[in-house]
Formats: C-alpha cells, sequence, structure tokens
C-alpha cells in the first residue's frame, strides 16, 4: 500500500472518531530530537494553509512537565519516535488522559504504539534503502494535508499526494549531485569544531536537524542554529572570514530572508561558507504549488546522508559513537 492511502486512512478513521467528540479543534505534534524537528515541515504547512485548525510543536519533555492547558477532547496528538522514547511515551499517556485522540509514528514497537489509538510505521532516513515519501518528516506533512483535506478541504491535495511519488527520484538524483560538493566542503571543514547552520520558513526544521542530531550528536561538533531573519538581529556580529557558516535556500515565500543573509555572510564571510539551495536538489522540479512544502523531507535527508556522512568521512569520526547518548544515566 502506498503511504499516501495509509495515512488517508488512518486520519479519516481519527477525524471520524473526534467527530464524537465534537470534533477536531488543533493538532499538537510531540517528539524528542529529529523525531521532533520532524515534525517541522508538518507544522509549517498547517500554519500556512489551514483557517480553522490551531497547529503547535512541543518537545516530549516539555508535554510531560507542562502540557497545554487547552488539551482536550479536541486535540489529535501526533507523536514521534522510533524505538519509544521515554518522555514521547508519557506524553502519550497524558494525551489520553486528557481526553486527545492520538497517531504514533513508529519503527521499532514499543509501549508507544501500545497506547496510541493508531500508528504508522515509517522508515529511517539514515537508511540508503528507505524510501524518502516514507520518512517521519514525509509521513507528517502526509498527515497533516490529509487533516486539512478533511477538516476544511486542500485545493492541490490530489498534487500534493501525487508529489510524495516523485520524493525518492528526486532525492536519488540530488544525492549524486551533491555527493562531490560535499566531499569538497567536508574537506575544507575537517578540523572545524563549530560550524553555523542558518535556515529560515520551510528550511528552518532541516537547519534544527542538522545542527542537533547530525552534526553535535553524530560527530560531536558546536553547531548553532540560527534563523536567517534573526541572524540580523544578533548573530551576524559573530561573522567574519575564519567562520564555517552553512547556508540552506529553501524554495518559497521565505527565499529573501536566506538570500539577505547570504548576501551579508558572501561580504564579510570566507571560504569556509557554504550555500545548499532547494533548487540544485530538486526542488524546483515539483510542481510550485506544493513544493516548498517538501525542503523538509528532501533537505533532511540530503544533510544527514550526504554532508553529515561526508565530514564524518573527512574528520575520521565515526557518526555511530557517541559520548553519553545510550551510555551514561540520564533519565
Amino acid at each position: 500500500m502506498e503511504i499516501q492511502e495509509e495515512v488517508k486512512k488512518v486520519v479519516k478513521k481519527a477525524i471520524t472518531k473526534m467527530k464524537r467528540q465534537g470534533g477536531i479543534r488543533q493538532v499538537i505534534w510531540v517528539g524528542a530530537g529529529g523525531s521532533f524537528g520532524g515534525f517541522y515541515g508538518a507544522n509549517y504547512f498547517l500554519e500556512q494553509e489551514s483557517t480553522k485548525l490551531f497547529t503547535s510543536m512541543c518537545t516530549s519533555g516539555e508535554f510531560v512537565y507542562a502540557a497545554p492547558r487547552n488539551l482536550d477532547e479536541n486535540t489529535l496528538v501526533v507523536l514521534c519516535s522510533m524505538r519509544g522514547t521515554r518522555e514521547t511515551v508519557i506524553s502519550a499517556k497524558i494525551a489520553k488522559e486528557r481526553g486527545a485522540s492520538t497517531i504514533a509514528l513508529y519503527v521499532d514497537e514499543s509501549a508507544l504504539i501500545k497506547i496510541s489509538d493508531y500508528h504508522i510505521k515509517y522508515e529511517s532516513l539514515a537508511l540508503d534503502e528507505s524510501r524518502i515519501e516514507r520518512v517521519n518528516g514525509s509521513i507528517g506533512l502526509c498527515i497533516a494535508m490529509n487533516l486539512l483535506n478533511e477538516v476544511e478541504g486542500y485545493a492541490n491535495y490530489d498534487l500534493a499526494m501525487k508529489t510524495f511519488a516523485l520524493l525518492d527520484a528526486t532525492y536519488r538524483r540530488a544525492v549524486k549531485y551533491t555527493t562531490p560538493l560535499a566531499k569538497e566542503w567536508a574537506e575544507l571543514n575537517q578540523t572545524e569544531k563549530t560550524i553555523y547552520v542558518l535556515a529560515s520558513g520551510p528550511a528552518w526544521g532541516a537547519a534544527y536537524v542538522f545542527s542537533i542530531c547530525n552534526l553535535e550528536e553524530m560527530l560531536q561538533l558546536n553547531s548553532p542554529t540560527i534563523h536567517s531573519y534573526e541572524y540580523f538581529n544578533g548573530p551576524f556580529e559573530v561573522t567574519d572570514k575564519g567562520k564555517s557558516i552553512f547556508q540552506l535556500l529553501a524554495t518559497g515565500k521565505t527565499r529573501p530572508e536566506d538570500e539577505r543573509a547570504l548576501r551579508f555572510e558572501q561580504r564579510f564571510g570566507g571560504k569556509k561558507l557554504y550555500a545548499l539551495d532547494g533548487k540544485e536538489i530538486g526542488l524546483d522540479d515539483l510542481r510550485p504549488e506544493v513544493s516548498p512544502y517538501f525542503n523538509h523531507s528532501l533537505f533532511s535527508s540530503i544533510l544527514n546522508n550526504v554532508y553529515m556522512r561526508q565530514l564524518s568521512s573527512a574528520t575520521s569520526q565515526s557518526y555511530e559513537t557517541r559520548r553519553y547518548m545510550w551510555k551514561e544515566e540520564y533519565l
């Protein structure tokens, strides 16, 4: 079964159930680390397209300690965890106790899918054999698009669903294109200890995941994530020719923010300034009505599987090593 059809069936079931409770009023996306950041595309889509559904994101830890007061039977909580992160499981319990409906995204079965009303299995974007329309960020976006279509209608729904089928081939072409570029970037940064990552709009979530999961967690490098507009409200003061800056250029409405940041970086940055353009990785090959919403799916996969891996190779730092994660007590 295509993932689009699987998601459509799950969303229809959730919406039908919630109609008996007064209907759906809001969606909350909950996760930890990459599972949290992966929902950014879904949340961004609803912020841009919905006039009736309130949407928000919350880390699993914050949901446990400070769940929103308006969490109730008119709320759909969508949770994601590859293996059943403790706080994400507790978040599902809290959501259920407050009467909310829940959908869980998972790779390995855990208590999360036993607690949640509905569940969808996803494929890890870190595996070369995984299809990009089936990774967590893509499924989250598909859920958001189906929710919008069910609740208030989405004019580009059919086009968007067809676009999911194009993602994997687009990604494979982008891998071939970016691999030699990423190798050059990695060799230039093989002794760098801090890499600044900038983005905005539909690419912001990919920048966040690249920083905290790829560079900091996997390669133990310092990596501040900076919004392209907020760059001019403080962070641009650290720009100089010695800094390593990685700028994402999103496609869509907020692209001028990224272009403005890049122009300044080109004036005052140095040889370690690097820009990865969404147009280069195939987003402009998708129909403009929907292509901006697929920034996260393509950027995140390329950053993880091409740029992070090339930097790992150049630094001889295995991306499978950890200092604390799964080794030290941090519950």
